[in-house]
């Protein structure tokens, strides 16, 4: 399965969005390398799933699992979920994307 879109495409998706974000929700998290490579290296990973959850406090976050080759979350055979993206805003990218209106 591909995954890929154009850059246009991603543009038009966020910009949508952009315009009208739903409320506790931000534009973007950001996770670094070594968390999501760790998350696909661990055997039998396939692919991830993002899961969105919301915390006591309100504040909506992009959980992050693996996923084995039949589909199924890894969540019984592993413990590495990631989680606290860093969240844009108020981190946003440092030079302008035209995906971050």
């Amino acid at each position: 399965m591909e995954h890929f879109i154009s850059l246009q495409e991603a543009i038009d998706m966020t910009s949508h969005y952009q315009v009208d974000v739903p409320a506790g929700m931000v534009n973007s998290e950001m996770f670094c390398k070594d968390s999501v490579l760790a998350l696909l290296s661990q055997p039998g990973c396939a692919s991830l799933r993002i899961y969105y959850g919301k915390q006591e406090n309100g504040t909506i976050h992009a959980i992050l699992v693996g996923v084995d080759e039949n589909g199924a979350d890894m969540v019984q055979t592993s413990d590495l979920i990631l989680e606290e993206g860093v969240r844009c805003p108020p981190f946003c990218p440092t030079t302008s994307s035209p995906l971050n209106g």
